[in-house]
């Protein structure tokens, strides 16, 4: 259960916020910081000289006054465990560095999303540097699907490989692993989806995420397990004296496409992660990486990126090669060198990424309008899954997560491939495991393959069997969704600020204690008792707002995607009446100057 329906159903922290007990969106607004967390925040802000707003922000997020440091500055150095805590790691790196001493050719078989493409143009770049020749593979998400396939293992072995490494897949491959056994080929499985109990051959198969692994770091991305892993093979080549003839590739020259990955495959922002994002960061902001220089290009990025860049203007675009194009494109851009080539596959992507989003926009009004049918007649739907055969199987994900937003419970849509099964991607909530239930789906022999994380899944069935997998969707999930759906979905509020009290150097004081994503929440502030001077709608349906504080000052903000819902419809009649405002806060600097700027995530009526 989440921790905001716990707050929620103990009385004595039910404290609503400016007395909201019931917003524009439904929800009341609950403060994240109780009375303990409080007294914490105090002690951070004395005892390290930080702002009060965002020593809140850090006891909020259960850091201590002696952790404050070492979470406002991560470093790998004190967060790298050894990699020999994963298990099956001493196996892979030994096997990599075999493959490293003899010259073989090595196939690197990914993923078609952002973290497939990072994990394998990271470990082909370091492979190159060390004399291989790496030819990489992204699978086609329609013709080919997710993971490793027979056919690919066949391929590479005609083409002389004879070591097969998959990243962010295989550890469900039992048919293609062995196969490739079959044909001499040795497999390494770098992955972190949820792992069945009997695991398919292979040399290792190193994944935190397998029953039998005790080493704690399930919230690595699959970049991150092949970070790992290249530090463990740098070890063991140095153990084998291979650096004294050879120079060592810069590792840490591929922590940009780790903190993409890490972003946009929305993996928990804790421990490790937080600092893969911070100093890649740092890495992508000096441009050294032509591929992701020409993507920020392309997206008119002109600023430093921040995390949040990662994954609404650079990941989307990397993703679109996969969803209605060539889905080997993110991983080759990640990988080029030369700068005209990869100006050229950025231009494809961004176009790509432009089309999507119209064929994404006219297949969510089709999924709105039959969800809310199927809710109204069951408001109790612990699960919603969905099928069109108009639909493309590339943006079934996105329709998934757009209807999730809507109507706050796990979301699967469906859409037909053209072998004549239908392919579908599901996304969750928070509390409710979505990949354990697909999972469970697979073994009954309710969907042909699927699997997938807590938050998102995918899977395969037939089309008379869409209703069993359905069934099964609703008997899995139904306890864990019902204790969700009972309670009111709370805003948690990190604190309160006035239009007067927000300016550039407060947001830059808060970007600070980030980054912020998944497990990490981006802070929000409530204003209260603003009046809303000016309302109006912008393209694509946003909603900006000019609102003014008692004492005269102003502050702009905007609600995205807003304009038909309840929240946009309320900015929008709302001129001249004084409002309750929560959000996040940013720095705009549209025109060349620096102004703070409220993300309105909701509103209320005092």
């Amino acid at each position: 259960m989440p921790d905001s329906v716990r707050l929620l159903r103990d009385p004595e922290q039910y404290r609503p916020l400016l007395g909201v007990a019931r917003s524009v969106t439904g929800r009341p607004w609950l403060e994240r910081c109780d009375d303990a967390a409080g007294m914490v925040a105090a002690a951070i802000a004395q005892g390290h000289g930080l702002p009060d707003h965002v020593a809140r922000v850090l006891a909020g997020r259960g850091v201590t006054v002696a952790g404050a440091p070492s979470f406002l500055a991560p470093r790998l150095r004190g967060l790298m465990p050894d990699p020999s805590v994963l298990a099956g790691m001493d196996a892979a790196a030994a096997r990599l560095a075999d493959a490293v001493r003899r010259r073989e050719r090595v196939a690197v078989f990914g993923d078609y999303d952002v973290d497939g493409a990072c994990s394998a143009a990271l470990l082909a770049g370091y492979l190159r540097a060390c004399g291989l020749a790496v030819e990489i593979h992204i699978p086609d998400r329609i013709t080919e699907g997710y993971g490793p396939n027979v056919e690919g293992m066949r391929r590479f072995a005609a083409s002389g490989a004879t070591l097969v490494v998959t990243v962010d897949c295989g550890t469900a491959g039992h048919e293609p692993l062995a196969e490739a056994a079959r044909l001499g080929l040795d497999v390494v499985v770098l992955d972190h989806h949820g792992a069945p109990e009997a695991l398919p051959r292979a040399v290792a198969i190193v994944n935190p995420n397998r029953q039998d692994d005790l080493s704690g770091l399930g919230h690595l991305c699959a970049a991150g397990i092949v970070f790992m892993t290249l530090v463990a093979l740098g070890r063991e080549l140095r153990r084998r004296g291979h650096w004294g003839t050879t120079p060592e590739p810069d590792l840490l020259s591929g922590l940009d496409l780790v903190a993409l990955a890490t972003v946009a495959d929305v993996v928990p922002l804790v421990g490790l992660n937080r600092a893969f994002v911070r100093q890649g960061l740092a890495v992508m902001r000096a441009r050294r990486r032509p591929g992701l220089a020409a993507l920020a290009d392309v997206a008119g990025l002109a600023t430093a990126p921040e995390a949040w860049h990662l994954g609404y203007v650079l990941g989307p675009r990397i993703n679109a090669g996969g969803r209605i194009g060539d889905c080997a494109l993110g991983a080759a851009l990640m990988g080029e060198d030369d700068a005209m080539r990869a100006a050229e596959i950025a231009a494809t992507l961004d176009r790509l990424n432009r089309e999507r989003q119209e064929i994404e926009r006219v297949a969510v009004e089709e999924a709105q309008a039959l969800a809310a049918k199927l809710v109204e007649e069951r408001p109790d739907l612990p699960a919603i899954v969905l099928d069109s055969a108009a639909w493309h199987p590339g943006i079934v994900g996105l329709v998934a997560a757009r209807v999730k937003e809507r109507h706050g419970r796990p979301v699967f849509a469906f859409a037909a491939k053209p072998d004549g099964t239908i392919t579908g991607s599901g996304r969750s909530i928070a509390g409710v495991d979505l990949g354990r239930a697909v999972r469970a789906a697979v073994e009954c022999g309710h969907a042909l393959k699927g699997g997938g994380h807590a938050m998102a899944a995918g899977a395969t069935v037939t089309p008379e069997g869409l209703q069993r997998f359905r069934d099964c969707l609703e008997r899995e999930l139904g306890a864990s969704v019902e204790g969700v759906l009972d309670a009111p979905d709370p805003l948690l509020v990190d604190g309160l600020v006035s239009a007067g009290g927000v300016g550039p150097d407060l947001v830059r004081a808060l970007d600070g204690a980030g980054p912020f994503g998944a497990g990490q929440p981006e802070p929000l502030f409530a204003l209260g008792h603003h009046r809303v001077t000016d309302a109006r709608e912008l393209g694509a349906g946003h909603v900006r707002v000019t609102l003014k504080a008692g004492d005269g000052a102003t502050l702009k903000g905007v609600a995205f995607r807003a304009a038909d819902d309840a929240l946009g419809r309320t900015l929008l009649t709302s001129v001249g009446e004084t409002r309750h405002l929560a959000g996040s806060l940013s720095i705009d600097r549209w025109g060349g100057g620096e102004r703070a700027e409220l993300r309105i995530l909701d509103a209320a009526i005092p």
